[in-house]
């Protein structure tokens, strides 16, 4: 029986609750007596319920997120109808913001900003029976050496199944007004050898799969070329991956050798773009240093093994249909890589709100808070969106027609192209979910064959080549009839085009 019970829903079973394991390496001698316990946003909430007070514990620290807000709700709710005298304690982005969105009222008590060290004072004092009387508990920010490391905390299963996420700092020195982030404004940085020394613990127990969540891995370039070379200096026949959010300006030279010299599918990189309108850039008070950006991003596609993933977000304060589609256009020009298509959203605690008038911004005020309308963009217009970024995932960057297509936009207009295929292809489905790879694959020959009017032996060709690039896979039925005139390539299922387009 455990006393604390650290518990939190993850969106996938394949993530990592790395604030849990703060929480847990900083309750000192409370530590004995408290267990970490994960499900996700699938498990039925009763079932997490029952699993939880199985412990019959004093105290539930739950994280809570965007993700998981509505979850959490039923969760709360349940726990207190059956045990009312556990004590619920409640941290996290989601409600480290006001207002609250989704009601958590019955929740005992509210962490709000960093909760590493306060989750333990409290603790501490309800066990004691000196519970606070306040019910929401602003922190200041802790000291980052006063923090011990969660990283131990990390459990074989969790190294061998699932990734492992970490920091080398906290906070971000940029202003855009969309992200929480922007709300902490002074970048603090951990201890670099101390990290090191934990990040290789965790390599000798065979971690492998590293996800940073640093909000600008490259601002600090000593610090970035230090933890780039715990990773290229290890054994380069042994595959491992690790993943960094960067910002798209700043790659000196010194940065872009080190980059260059991992191997192909080692390094990810994830670049928040957003927007590459210099006026709506500037409305969300975001820096922008367009040539830079094209630079360092034409850099990376040519002449690095790196995987890319930039970002686009739809329906930012006073941005068109007809802007988003330029800077679509723009990226794809430039890199096959990753784009990925989010939807606005309005997080308590950000500065988007300001712009609420004057563009008319109207938002769902149910999780996860996407806009519904704007001056510029119709709800209509944001659902087609919706539905262009579903399917531009599916067929783009899910990798399986990189080659196949880009034949829907032969003319060069990716972006106005591509909404009439995503119209086209909601009209066949009515749905973006559950459409199987054949069933997908069906759909884009069909149209490249009747709208875009193309040779169908010259698609199939494209198609077959894209979709045996992977060994096992079989030629789909709706190809087979042309299996007689595909490139050797296809025969033998391998790619006819480089291997470095994703």
């Amino acid at each position: 029986m455990k006393k604390i019970i650290l518990t939190t829903l993850n969106s996938r079973f394949t993530h990592t609750s790395i604030a849990l394991r703060y929480l847990f390496a900083n309750l000192a001698q409370l530590q004995s007596d408290a267990l970490i316990q994960e499900f996700t946003i699938n498990d039925a909430v009763q079932s997490i319920a029952q699993k939880l007070l199985f412990h019959n514990p004093q105290i539930i620290g739950i994280g809570v997120y965007i993700w998981n807000v509505k979850e959490v709700y039923e969760l709360i709710h349940i726990i207190k109808k059956v045990s009312p005298a556990t004590k619920i304690i409640l941290g996290g982005p989601e409600v480290s913001h006001e207002p609250f969105r989704v009601n958590l009222d019955l929740a005992d008590f509210i962490i709000q900003g960093e909760g590493d060290i306060a989750f333990y004072e409290l603790c501490k004092n309800i066990l004691s029976s000196n519970e606070p009387r306040e019910k929401v508990i602003k922190m200041s920010m802790p000291s980052l050496k006063n923090i011990t490391l969660p990283y131990r905390y990390y459990s074989d299963d969790d190294i061998k199944n699932r990734y492992i996420y970490v920091e080398a700092s906290r906070g971000c020195p940029f202003e855009c007004e969309f992200c929480l982030s922007s709300m902490d404004e002074k970048v603090r940085a951990f201890d670099i050898d101390k990290l090191l020394e934990e990040f290789e613990l965790l390599w000798q127990r065979g971690a492998r799969n590293f996800k940073f969540i640093d909000r600008t891995f490259n601002l600090n370039i000593k610090t970035a070329t230090i933890l780039l070379d715990f990773f290229l200096n290890k054994d380069l026949n042994e595959p491992y991956f690790a993943h960094f959010e960067v910002v798209p300006d700043h790659f000196p030279q010194s940065l872009k050798s080190k980059i260059a010299s991992f191997k192909d599918g080692a390094l990810q990189l994830e670049i928040g773009i957003q927007t590459l309108n210099p006026q709506i850039a500037k409305n969300i008070s975001r820096v922008l240093n367009l040539e830079k950006i094209k630079e360092n991003i034409l850099f990376l596609e040519n002449e690095t093994h790196a995987h890319i993933h930039l970002d686009l977000i739809v329906g930012l304060p006073g941005e068109s249909l007809e802007s988003f589609g330029k800077n679509l256009d723009e990226l794809v020009s430039l890199s096959g890589c990753e784009i990925q298509i989010g939807i606005l959203k309005k997080l308590s605690g950000t500065y988007i709100n300001r712009h609420d008038i004057e563009h008319k911004m109207i938002y769902s005020d149910i999780p996860p808070y996407d806009v519904l309308q704007t001056s510029e963009l119709s709800f209509t217009q944001i659902g087609i969106m919706k539905r262009f970024s579903r399917f531009w995932d599916l067929t783009y960057n899910s990798g399986n027609f990189k080659q196949s297509v880009k034949l829907i936009w032969q003319d060069g207009k990716i972006f106005e192209s591509f909404y009439d295929f995503s119209l086209w292809i909601y009209e066949q489905t009515d749905s973006t979910w559950q459409i199987s790879l054949q069933r997908l694959g069906e759909l884009l020959f069909k149209y490249l064959c009747e709208v875009k009017k193309l040779s169908p032996e010259f698609v199939a060709n494209i198609m077959i080549d894209d979709m045996m690039r992977l060994q096992g896979r079989v030629v789909p039925p709706y190809l087979k009839q042309y299996t007689s005139n595909i490139s050797p390539s296809a025969k033998k299922g391998t790619s006819g085009f480089n291997k470095r387009q994703h």
